[in-house]
Parts: C-alpha cells; structure tokens; sequence
C-alpha cells in the first residue's frame, strides 16, 4: 500500500469522526424539535434536512462551492472573520461533509426521540424535574439506539462520500484526498491492484456497518 493511500485513510477516518461528534451535537437539538414541535415550519426545516438524500452530490457541492466561495456570502463572512476561504481545504470537507450526512443522523435520532412519547416526561414533570433534567436523564438513554444508528449512518456514509469531496475539497493528497478520491486516482492510472485493497476495505468495512445496524435493531424489539 502507498504512502499517500495511507494518509487518504488517516484523512478519511479524521473526517468522518470530527463530522460525526459534530452532527451529533448539533443533530440532536434539531432532531429533538423536529419529533415534538407543531410548528408550521415543521415540514420545511424537515425537507430542507433531509434534502441531502435526494439531491445529487455535485450539484449540493457545486453550491456549497458557490456559497463558500470569496464571492458567496458564508465565503466573506469567513474572510471577514479572518478564517479564510474554506474551498479546498479539510475544514472545507467537514462543513460539506456535516451538511451532506446530515439527514442519516437527524432521522434515526428523531424516530427515537418520537417513539418514546410524552408520558415518561410528563411523569417525570410531577416529580418536579425540569425539562433539562429530564431530557439528560430520560431522555437520552432511552433514545441510545437511535444515537448508535445514526452515529454508525453518519460515519459511514461520510467514509463513502465522493461528489461532495470531489467538488468543495478537489483531490490535493495529505489535506483534502480522501478515500473515495484516492480509489478513483488508482482506477483513472489504470493501478487496479491498488484499487482492489482500498475497494476492498470499503467494501469489507460497509458490510460491518449494515450488520452492526441490523444487530442494534435487533435488539431494540426486544
């Protein structure tokens, strides 16, 4: 195996578990709304999460090239914060990556944070807990499997990402080629030998995943 195989590697497990914590973090609050509120809004904020899953990966990376770009306006707003331009660089692949598996960690944790329902809550209310205390402690172990779905979904699905990377992030090896990126180079130079490992690892690595997701709903209708 290459040197520069080995640093896609190294590059793609940092991303895809930077990404992860943060999608958790930042998925749960969204998640949480999106199982109680009533708000109108509801469906839009919903659509717009889970937009990511039908909408083609280059044509979300061409905008988030656009947007993140010096005349786009999240691009000038990171100038003017004197964090630079984030095209082309691993910040750069975290925020497209966050925004591209976004919806594989927002809806395992909603169907969880749905399916426990209001009455562990509201019987946590008449022993005087406070909303916080009763998330943190009600809450959030009951939705664990939720949790490891979709940190298991975001993980995987950002080792496996492509059009987005490809787009925002180019192909430069040590700071934005990742996995995906470094297959296909392997595959365009016709270095089938070398694809064939990293393919396989991929290939070995998702079927770990699905038989991990099938164990943990298994185990949930118990």
């Amino acid at each position: 195996m290459l040197t520069s195989d080995l640093a896609a590697i190294w590059l793609t497990f940092k991303l895809a578990t930077l990404s992860t914590v943060l999608l958790l973090l930042i998925g749960t609050p969204i998640a949480w709304w999106l199982a109680r509120t009533r708000s109108v809004f509801k469906g839009v904020i919903g659509a717009l999460v889970t937009l990511p899953l039908i909408l083609p990966p280059t044509v979300l990376g061409f905008y988030l090239l656009v947007m993140l770009g010096p005349h786009g306006p999240l691009g000038r707003l990171t100038e003017s914060l004197g964090l630079g331009l984030l095209p082309f660089t691993f910040p750069g692949l975290v925020v497209a990556s966050m925004i591209y598996s976004l919806p594989f960690v927002v809806q395992p944790l909603q169907q969880a944070f749905a399916a426990i329902g209001s009455k562990p809550l509201e019987a946590a209310a008449t022993l005087r807990a406070s909303p916080l205390d009763a998330f943190f402690s009600i809450v959030l172990p009951l939705a664990r499997p939720g949790f490891v779905t979709g940190a298991i979904l975001g993980f995987a699905h950002t080792v496996g990402e492509f059009g987005v990377v490809l787009m925002i992030g180019g192909n430069i090896p040590g700071q934005t080629q990742v996995l995906s990126m470094a297959i296909y180079n392997h595959v365009e130079a016709m270095e089938y030998a070398n694809a064939h490992w990293l393919a396989g690892g991929l290939l070995a690595f998702s079927f770990v995943v699905l038989l991990l997701i099938h164990q943990q709903r298994h185990k949930a209708s118990k």
